[in-house]
């Protein structure tokens, strides 16, 4: 994106925004699985890393997220979903859910979330992330450059188009693909966006199990603070990964 493209407006859609969404307080909270450890078949750590660091630093990952909910608020909040069939993706285009949006001092959405959930992150003069430590949380891997991560929407735009955002305004969409007041917006790889996609928690999970509650809590109270839908199959599986939560 242009430099001149990133002093987009904001402040019509972060009004928007500040109406809409209802605020959930941040929790920090480790995420192991219920036993307490790494479940077989998680997400090995990077090469040379040690382990202990690594799921230190998905914990702090994981603390960082705004308006994270507890497993029981989720519980609460997956209760409170409407269950119906996605609908159609007639009419979907990525362009109506304007991204990334100005967020000041030359600062784009893209880059608070680097800058949110990196460690020693240092910017240039234009907001750009030259250096720091990320751990991608969905496969537990650390990387030190920016130009490896991308901004994963939680719920991925596609998905919630078929689950009630088909909808909202132009302003509202940019307000939801933009949101840095909820577990919206994640850096992660590139490798692990690419195979998500757009599919729900029943057909894509984090290869690194450990990850699966914060997960869960994370997609169930986006969907819950948008009154976005879920289908059966998305919603045990949102079960499922919230039974996984350290009591």
């Amino acid at each position: 994106m242009k430099h001149e493209q990133r002093r987009r407006t904001w402040g019509l859609a972060g009004a928007v925004l500040a109406v809409m969404l209802t605020g959930c307080s941040a929790v920090t909270e480790p995420t192991p699985d219920a036993s307490g450890v790494t479940p077989a078949g998680a997400a090995a750590p990077t090469e040379g890393s040690a382990a202990g660091a690594a799921e230190g630093g998905q914990a702090e990952v994981a603390s960082k997220l705004p308006g994270l909910p507890t497993a029981e608020e989720a519980r609460t909040a997956l209760d409170g979903l409407r269950v119906a069939a996605q609908g159609s993706m007639a009419g979907y285009s990525r362009a109506k859910f304007a991204n990334w949006s100005s967020q000041g001092d030359s600062c784009d959405t893209r880059e608070m979330v680097l800058q949110r959930d990196g460690t020693d992150v240092q910017r240039d003069d234009e907001c750009r992330a030259v250096s720091g430590k990320w751990v991608s949380v969905y496969e537990n891997k650390t990387f030190t450059a920016a130009a490896d991560l991308d901004i994963d929407h939680t719920v991925p735009l596609a998905n919630a188009w078929r689950s009630g955002a088909d909808t909202w305004t132009q302003v509202e969409r940019e307000a939801f693909a933009n949101d840095l007041t909820h577990p919206q917006l994640l850096a992660v790889s590139a490798a692990t966006i690419r195979s998500k996609g757009d599919q729900g928690p029943d057909q894509w999970q984090p290869p690194n199990l450990s990850y699966w509650c914060t997960y869960g809590r994370s997609w169930t109270i986006v969907k819950a603070t948008y009154k976005l839908t879920v289908t059966q199959d998305e919603k045990a599986m949102l079960t499922k990964m919230l039974d996984t939560c350290t009591p």
